[in-house]
């Protein structure tokens, strides 16, 4: 759909039954995210919040909360856009079969940039004069959560050239001077900072543009994980049948035709300032960190102007359907470019970034009736060194020969496959000192951890067991046993201390769980709450894997190092209890929960909804 702008949007979201609006006085402090939370939590409609205390404009959020309301938005174009990305990795493809890539052609023509406009369309504001919003309790300050920031190539100047990334930005708190600076957050791999570095060599200022609002097509380019040479303004083109339209303001920077609101301003080589604490996509707060300083040139706005924003927290939220969406338009973009390679799934319940499972072909020697991770292990190196994905820290790779049927998407499945084949004395491999996710705390420190790449094939060797076998005897400092999923013994012990106190339990462990358990139990987990892991499937790879840092915090029943490489003859041990170096859980405010509950009475906003 070729909406113009995002009050058009809201318009017809509105219009066909997609879109509430809140018409009671709300509080950017904590309100307004927990109601989107709450009626993202029932699939609910996009949210326009009519009367912000202490703000004149509007905002909305959810929009992206289901992938139906996404599909409805764009839907004169899906299709075509697909056959884009699907030309894109295949350019053959339009040869053999061009009548079916007809249509391609139309949205090559939208997928040009358009110079239109100019700065008289806008009003200067200050930057108080934007929503506040604050999602969690212990967030440093208000910050925009869907953003679209824009940067051109210093070497390369040009929209054509440019960036268009989703990375958050700090309105106030923390040292940032009133009205005259923000924080700029973004991660590794990002292409902001490959044009931050060309500045800095340079020894000149970055010049930076964010736009909030604008078509929905616009902050979904900022997120899409674009094949190389596709820029994300031609993508968001071809995506709403509209041109993106852009003009350069007397200053300079790059103004979106079509966005509500306009920052623009600039980074200077070596000038950062602390940003954070934000609660963030792993379900913890990212803590405060030096990131860099944007200095505020102007900042703008359209008439009728509406904020856009979303929550971030434990999955799944918003942007768990932003993935869905993602992943219906490139299909397996990714798969197509690793021969051997079928599917790669970052799980979304455990913060995207801590656990990716794979499934890939084993044919290194088809010759051989018995089989051991060979291509497997090829093609874990190469996952691991492409992109965001080089940010995971556990890998599982299995072969798909082993069962054709099997997905990465169902992870109680992938996980039980895995288990009943993985040789616990051959099948772990490390990656020590290494780099991981920025907002990833279970490390040494920022950047900082390490991976392990844990590759099946073959047959299962086992049997898994289902209840806790009677032959288990658990010491005094074991206070609830739970099996999780099949396989996985989790046990409820004392608090995280020190190292030196972790070597004495699993010592303890090990005279009390035999080496013959592994063959039912190849997995345990140390948890600070065996119940609430061992609850849900999501639940257990949320603590397993967003609580620990392989090279430290697994372990093994008689474990052992041959020729530098580890492994067990027992049960392989994940300590996943809260370290002190850890960052703060999520928690949502009970007074605030409260007041969302009296919406929901009849008369109310919320009535029907949550």
């Amino acid at each position: 759909m070729g909406y113009k702008n995002l009050s058009a949007c809201v318009a017809d979201l509105e219009q066909n039954g997609h879109l509430i609006r809140i018409k009671e006085e709300v509080n950017p402090y904590l309100e307004m995210s927990a109601i989107h939370q709450r009626v993202y939590e029932k699939e609910g409609p996009a949210i326009l919040f009519e009367n912000i205390k202490g703000n004149r404009f509007p905002a909305v959020s959810n929009l992206f909360g289901t992938l139906d309301r996404s599909r409805f938005m764009f839907r004169d174009t899906l299709d075509a856009v697909k056959q884009l990305v699907e030309l894109k990795n295949n350019p053959m493809a339009a040869l053999k079969n061009p009548l079916k890539y007809a249509s391609s052609a139309l949205s090559a023509f939208s997928a040009l940039p358009l110079k239109s406009g100019n700065i008289s369309s806008f009003t200067k504001m200050k930057l108080s004069d934007l929503p506040m919003i604050i999602n969690w309790p212990m967030d440093g300050g208000a910050f925009v959560t869907m953003p679209q920031v824009y940067t051109e190539d210093p070497d390369l100047p040009g929209i054509m050239n440019a960036n268009l990334g989703m990375y958050r930005i700090q309105l106030n708190g923390n040292d940032y001077l009133p009205e005259k600076e923000i924080g700029l957050h973004y991660q590794l791999h990002r292409g902001i900072g490959v044009h931050q570095t060309k500045s800095n060599k340079k020894g000149e200022d970055l010049k930076v543009s964010i736009f909030v609002g604008g078509p929905p097509s616009h902050p979904l380019a900022a997120v899409m994980p674009l094949p190389e040479g596709l820029s994300e303004m031609t993508f968001a083109g071809a995506l709403g049948s509209r041109r993106f339209r852009y003009f350069y303001d007397p200053e300079g920077f790059c103004i979106s035709t079509d966005a509500d609101f306009i920052i623009t301003g600039t980074v200077s080589p070596g000038e950062n300032k602390p940003e954070g604490p934000f609660g963030d996509h792993l379900g913890y707060y990212s803590l405060k960190h030096d990131f860099p300083l944007l200095k505020i040139k102007n900042i703008y706005h359209r008439k009728n102007a509406i904020w856009s924003f979303t929550v971030v927290g434990r999955p799944p939220q918003e942007d768990t359907s932003f993935g869905a969406l993602i992943h219906d338009i490139t299909g397996a973009a990714i798969p197509k470019e690793i021969p051997g390679l079928h599917e790669v799934n970052a799980v979304d319940a455990a913060g995207v970034h801590p656990l990716l499972f794979a499934i890939g072909s084993e044919r290194y020697t088809p010759y051989l009736e018995t089989k051991r991770p060979q291509e497997l292990l090829t093609l874990a190196n190469h996952i691991l060194g492409k992109s965001q994905l080089s940010l995971a820290k556990y890998l599982f790779i299995c072969a798909k020969e082993d069962n054709p049927n099997l997905h990465t998407s169902d992870v109680r499945a992938f996980m039980v496959h895995i288990l009943e084949r993985i040789d616990l004395t051959r099948d772990l491999h490390f990656y020590t000192k290494t780099t991981i996710d920025t907002l990833d705390y279970s490390g040494t420190d920022i950047n900082s951890g390490s991976k392990v790449a844990i590759a099946v094939v073959g047959k299962p060797i086992r049997k898994l067991a289902e209840t806790i076998p009677d032959n288990i005897f658990f010491p005094d400092v074991i206070y609830q046993a739970k099996m999780g999923i099949p396989g996985v013994l989790i046990l409820k012990t004392n608090p995280y201390t020190n190292p030196n106190d972790l070597n004495n339990l699993i010592n303890h462990l090990e005279s009390f769980i035999k080496t013959e358990i592994a063959e039912t139990i190849p997995l345990i987990i140390l948890c600070d709450d065996a119940d609430f892991t061992a609850a849900t499937i999501n639940n257990f790879v949320w603590v397993t894997f967003t609580r620990s840092n392989p090279s430290h915090d697994i372990h093994g029943i008689q474990s052992f190092v041959e020729n530098k490489h580890w492994g067990c003859l027992g049960s392989l041990i994940i300590d996943a209890r809260i370290k002190p170096h850890h960052a703060p859980v999520l928690v949502k405010d009970e007074k605030t929960e409260n007041f969302v509950d009296s919406l929901s009475i009849k008369g109310k906003s919320l009535y029907g909804i949550i």
